[in-house]
């Protein structure tokens, strides 16, 4: 399908303020070389990437609002941390109102603050590139993720979420299952891929 970019950016500058939308193109690009470098398709890394924040902006209690009103589901963690909604409001306001309708692109768009495990390619790689597009700057290990990310996703997205948990746990906030349960998943193909190794 080809999108409307144009239309599509006239919308999304309205919708975030202007740090946000920056940080929007960066993950756009990022997700495209990682395409181009995995041959996946170039035009569902970049809607997906471009649009992965439509939410951000909207205030937390209006998000929570938006969730309970548009029946997305959510879980406890979710409910205590409403930041957490923009990724599912996301998905659900990039169909209803930027036309949308790839379910793949959604997923990516709902899963790219948590991840989870037996993710898609786009799924990894959107996740991936929000964390590692050119305006971050804070995470401690960005460079070998920026470098893990363009040799094996798998391995990048352990990386990521182990320093995530790292982040959350810090502060004292507890953790969301489903990131908890997306590094177990990452972490148990590592090993399995070492005990190969060892094998050999």
């Amino acid at each position: 399908m080809i999108y409307d970019f144009e239309a599509l950016d006239k919308q999304l500058k309205i919708a975030l303020d202007d740090k946000r939308y920056i940080h929007s193109i960066g993950v756009m690009y990022t997700a495209i070389c990682m395409a181009m470098r995995y041959e996946y398709d170039l035009e569902k890394a970049q809607i997906a990437g471009f649009l992965h924040d439509c939410a951000k902006c909207i205030p937390e209690s209006v998000q929570l609002n938006s969730c309970k009103e548009y029946n997305l589901p959510m879980n406890e963690y979710e409910r205590i941390h409403p930041y957490m909604l923009h990724a599912k409001l996301g998905a659900y306001l990039a169909n209803r109102d930027y036309n949308i309708t790839d379910q793949g692109i959604l997923n990516a768009i709902a899963s790219h603050t948590t991840g989870h495990a037996h993710m898609t390619m786009l799924e990894k790689i959107i996740f991936i590139a929000d964390y590692i597009e050119p305006s971050r700057d804070k995470a401690p290990n960005l460079q070998k993720a920026r470098k893990l990310a363009f040799i094996d996703l798998d391995k990048a997205m352990l990386l990521i979420l182990k320093d995530i948990i790292v982040h959350v746990e810090s502060k004292s906030e507890g953790m969301d299952m489903k990131t908890m349960a997306a590094y177990e998943y990452y972490n148990n193909l590592q090993e399995k891929e070492n005990l190969k190794r060892r094998k050999k």
